[in-house]
């Protein structure tokens, strides 16, 4: 695991420019660095040691020392792919599971990325060739960012930060991306906050030459399920069989694991599994003041967490915050991202990775995956229903508003298209809203362009939507940049490609049924959990946001809408905003707390990126 970063340009390049770059990614590998720099390309790292702790600094190398890697992640596939390699007479230098990267390459080409069970972000060099492959996993769990200098060739790197280090990438909003922002919490990728740097979309790469820059597409050699099973039984025997394998195979390291444990039926799988696998396990969970949120009612999960933590026999920590700890924390957490970001149930991710870090822990892992995968969101069993349900005309509320019963929260919703249904069950700030809370010459085209390739002809579309845009852009995105901030690698087994395309072969009526959520997940490890875990509601960390920007919080957004404050200099905010937003605070058929914590996000962004 570590943190790369490196520079193409067919007119050569200066070594200090990419060390400087690589020095804003130490704490995404505090242990070690290591770089490399011949004719057109340079490219260096810093290393988290997890695998191979003595022998496994970068670069990697092939036999002949032609084929040179950078990587960010861990294959989790590599003893298999090891042993194939040395049974034909490969030898290798190191044991790092990265360095089979390198020799499949000369087997295979490019088409190596296929063959790779794990998460990662490559910046492959190939000398002979002058040819620079950057490449980014199935799933997403890793990032990847480049841009396209001036005078030909690219820059790249873990994190924007890094990218913006090289002083040739432009520091130009992206006014369509502001204005995206408030509706998901996140930049949708492939843009991001500046207008000149992109992500690598996930199951994406870029092959790099003095020819100019080509994308391409891969696919993981998984087979591809097609028809869904008949039977309860062997749909429950699968899912087991393939979860239970996914976590197993994430547990590859050679320094201590821990996870994340809230006491959910997710996070309980996962520690349940390792636990059975491991000598040792370490759980954390986040125990914060009782305040209701708008969403799932208290949000202090940990009482139930340390009880099973406790039948499990892990070593557990419990992190005791409270509103002003969280407040302390958002420093670390709008740098983090590296851009705009604000889904508030990061912070306690951030808490929990602190306090890992604090205990040595280098791995963590997470139960994100299994609502998506699984059919775990409270909306989803309404959403057959807005299929059939008589639409309330004209009436605008939100889907969450607060009014009325979910009969005609489901009317309201069931009067929008399709398309904008999937903005209703998942997201926030409407069109509406941020014509009111940003300046007129912010409008820019809708942000429910994002959801026009998707055709929601049948519930079932609205999963593969979340699996495929939701999942890796917010979830993931949220493990990785929230556990790195300290220097933690966090690890989701539930996006194993093979969980994901086994889940995509469910049909609805395993997914959900009866109104019961992760039906066929639960039935999976019903004999393996405490009745209670297993029959608990879903109750997703949401932190009372609304609740403290009412209250302690509630000088942060003075100052996000102030007069003199950056967003309003910038000509990003209307000259009204401030009105509107106390107006949305106040409303009491609103909740508008992550709405307008975006902005506050976005304020404090900005004064670190103007300092």
């Amino acid at each position: 695991m570590c943190g790369i970063a490196g520079l193409f340009s067919p007119a050569g390049v200066g070594p200090q420019t990419v060390e400087r770059m690589v020095q804003r990614l130490v704490h995404r590998g505090p242990d070690a660095e290591g770089y490399w720099a011949r004719g057109p390309y340079a490219a260096g790292m810093r290393r988290l040691s997890i695998l191979d702790v003595e022998g496994g600094d970068q670069p990697l190398y092939d036999e002949s020392g032609r084929i040179v890697l950078f990587y960010n992640g861990e294959i989790y596939n590599s003893p298999t792919l090891r042993g194939e390699l040395e049974r034909e007479g490969i030898r290798f230098r190191t044991h790092s599971d990265g360095e089979v990267i390198c020799h499949l390459y000369r087997k295979h080409g490019r088409s190596v990325f296929e063959m790779l069970d794990g998460m990662f972000a490559v910046a492959l060099w190939d000398d002979e060739k002058k040819t620079l492959f950057l490449a980014r996993d199935f799933p997403g769990e890793k990032p990847l960012y480049f841009s396209c200098l001036n005078g030909g060739g690219i820059a790249f790197a873990s994190e924007i930060p890094s990218l913006l280090a090289c002083g040739e990438v432009s520091r130009e909003l992206d006014r369509q991306s502001l204005w995206d922002y408030p509706t998901f919490l996140w930049v949708p990728e492939p843009a991001t906050i500046y207008r000149d740097i992109r992500a690598v979309l996930p199951g994406e790469g870029l092959e790099v030459s003095g020819n100019g820059l080509k994308p391409f597409s891969f696919r993981e050699r998984i087979p591809t399920p097609t028809l869904p099973f008949e039977r309860d039984d062997e749909a429950v025997a699968s899912v087991r069989q393939v979860v239970w394998e996914a976590v197993r195979s994430r547990l590859l390291s050679d320094v201590p694991v821990g996870a994340f444990l809230s006491g959910g039926l997710d996070s309980s799988i996962v520690c349940t599994i390792a636990r059975r696998e491991l000598a040792e396990l370490h759980t954390f969970s986040v125990g914060f003041e009782s305040v209701a949120d708008p969403y799932h009612g208290y949000s202090d999960e940990s009482e139930l967490a340390a009880a099973y933590a406790s039948k499990l026999g892990t070593q557990h920590t419990t992190v005791r915050v409270t509103g002003d700890d969280f407040r302390a924390l958002l420093t670390r957490f709008v740098t983090a991202a590296g851009q705009p970001y604000a889904v508030s149930s990061g912070l306690g991710i951030l808490a929990i990775a602190r306090a890992a870090h604090e205990k040595g822990i280098k791995v963590l892992l997470s139960g994100d995956g299994a609502d998506e995968a699984f059919g775990g969101y409270s909306w989803y069993p309404a959403i057959p229903q807005s299929f059939t349900a008589r639409p309330a005309p004209g009436d605008t509320l939100r889907f969450l508003d607060r009014d009325g019963s979910i009969e005609q929260r489901i009317a309201r919703v069931a009067a929008y298209s399709t398309q904008l249904r999937a903005w209703a069950w998942h997201y926030y700030a409407s069109e509406e809203e941020k014509a009111s809370l940003f300046h007129p010459d912010m409008k820019a085209e809708s942000s429910l362009r994002w959801f026009s390739h998707m055709p929601f002809e049948e519930p079932l579309d609205y999963l593969r939507h979340d699996r495929a845009f939701y999942f890796p852009y917010e979830m993931l995105s949220k493990v990785d940049r929230m556990t790195m901030a300290f220097s933690v690698e966090g690890r989701a087994p539930f996006a194993a490609p093979a969980v994901q395309k086994f889940a995509g072969r469910l049909p609805w009526q395993q997914l959900i049924r009866d109104d019961q959520l992760k039906w066929v997940l639960r039935q999976a490890f019903a004999a393996d959990l405490p009745q209670e875990i297993v029959a608990r509601p879903k109750h997703g960390f949401n932190v009372p946001i609304d609740h403290w920007l009412q209250g302690e919080w509630n000088d942060l957004l003075q100052d996000t809408f102030s007069e003199t404050a950056p967003l309003r200099r910038a000509g990003i905010l209307s000259s009204r905003s401030r009105d509107y937003a106390m107006t949305l605070l106040n409303d009491p058929r609103k909740v508008p707390g992550h709405v307008l914590f975006t902005f506050v996000m976005l304020h404090l962004w900005m004064c670190s990126v103007e300092n």
